[in-house]
């Protein structure tokens, strides 16, 4: 296996290996993961696997979870299908995010394989959240000591539910608080873990950080957006052009990704394992 950097920061493409023999090889796969922990996404083409293989990998990182509301192959447990339509083109794609932070335990680690997928568009980015983190003005992080955040699975997808779905997902799933700053439990980095599951900061107003009254609201939402904002420095990107069999790993802890919705009427396939346990403080 060869590893091949992609950015000074974030992102390496996996040469000379197949995830079929990574899933059922323990060196190898401890090769894969070591390598994961360290450039936070990988990137693999030509993976020509099965849905059995793509789970069988992705559950030597940990236990396999569903989700609430994409579709998942009876034969292949833990498999997700994330299929768009020519007719769904229009449609609201995402923003900068960690896989999951709704629940309590979040997703550890994504196993994600291009099925079918446009001749140009709908690349995916991430960014590393470690860096963004230590980048940070000292004053900053000195506010953010303590603070929380409330985390919603509404907050992305409430527009395409009815109320009585909505009602149904909060029962099932209600929301969360987690710390802003969270610790990697593997590597003892400092994340910045917002994201666009997150919806407010739940306890910003104390003497430290509010003057009085109306600054609840100003100063709390506007170091909100900042901290969202994050995500956005290109420094701290990488950016992955999908074609068929392309397949990306990525440490959900220490990144956020960004699907980019610019391509045309078309088919965009995608198929995606996802690993629990991430236990966010």
């Amino acid at each position: 296996m060869r590893i091949e950097p992609i950015t000074c920061h974030i992102g390496a493409e996996l040469l000379d290996i197949s995830l079929r023999d990574a899933a059922y090889d323990d060196a190898l796969f401890n090769e894969v993961y070591a390598a994961l922990l360290k450039h936070r996404v990988l990137f693999l083409r030509d993976q020509d696997i099965s849905g059995k293989d793509h789970v069988a990998f992705a559950a030597r990182m940990g236990e396999l979870e569903d989700h609430p509301v994409l579709p998942t192959p009876e034969d292949t447990p833990g498999l997700v299908r994330i299929y768009k339509t020519p007719e769904q083109s229009g449609s609201y794609e995402n923003v900068w995010h960690h896989d999951n932070t709704w629940r309590a335990v979040a997703s550890k680690a994504c196993v994600l394989r291009c099925v079918e997928c446009p001749p140009v568009g709908g690349d995916t980015m991430w960014a590393n959240m470690v860096l963004a983190y230590e980048k940070l003005p000292e004053a900053v992080k000195t506010q953010l000591e303590g603070l929380r955040a409330t985390h919603s699975f509404l907050e992305m997808v409430h527009s395409a539910m009815s109320p009585e779905k909505q009602a149904e997902i909060l029962a099932k799933w209600p929301n969360v608080d987690h710390d802003v700053v969270q610790i990697h439990p593997e590597t003892g980095e400092k994340i910045l873990a917002l994201g666009g599951w997150a919806t407010h900061f739940s306890n910003f107003h104390s003497n430290g950080r509010v003057r009085c009254g109306q600054d609840i609201w100003q100063s709390g939402g506007d170091l909100f957006q900042y901290l969202m904002a994050q995500a956005c420095i290109p420094e701290y990107q990488v950016r992955w052009r999908w074609k068929k069999n392309s397949v990306a790993i990525w440490d959900n802890r220490s990144t956020q990704h960004y699907a980019v919705h610019d391509y045309p009427p078309c088919h965009r396939k995608m198929e995606r394992a996802s690993v629990t346990g991430w236990h966010l403080s």
